[in-house]
């Protein structure tokens, strides 16, 4: 049987690895891609509706993070309008205990030592 080399991952911004987690990152830390998911948390939102529950985030940005988003396997178009697949919902429950810590923090006064920001 032939040797394996090790295995080429594509490099992502910010990472030579291309590591999973490091493509993970890389996609969630891009602008409007979390308040996206947060947004359809609770069920699909027509391309419209997105855009105003993202306080008029460019139609553009927006149509590009969802398209990245559809790739990736965490946003599907339905008749609905954009949701949240199986993969998708179970992201966002990882984003759970990180929302609960937020909000601990954020009652401690956290929050006054950045910026403020809605979500």
């Amino acid at each position: 049987m032939p040797k394996q080399g090790p295995v080429t991952r594509p490099a992502v911004r910010g990472s030579r690895t291309g590591r999973s987690i490091m493509a993970l990152l890389d996609l969630l830390g891009r602008r409007w891609t979390l308040r996206i998911i947060w947004e359809l948390r609770e069920g699909a939102l027509t391309s419209r509706a997105l855009r105003t529950a993202c306080d008029e985030a460019s139609p553009t940005i927006l149509q590009t993070r969802l398209t990245e988003l559809r790739e990736a396997g965490f946003v599907e178009l339905s008749e609905d309008g954009y949701g949240l697949t199986a993969l998708g919902r179970e992201l966002f429950q990882t984003f759970t205990p990180l929302h609960r810590f937020a909000e601990r923090w954020s009652k401690r006064g956290g929050s006054k030592t950045s910026a403020t920001v809605s979500v």
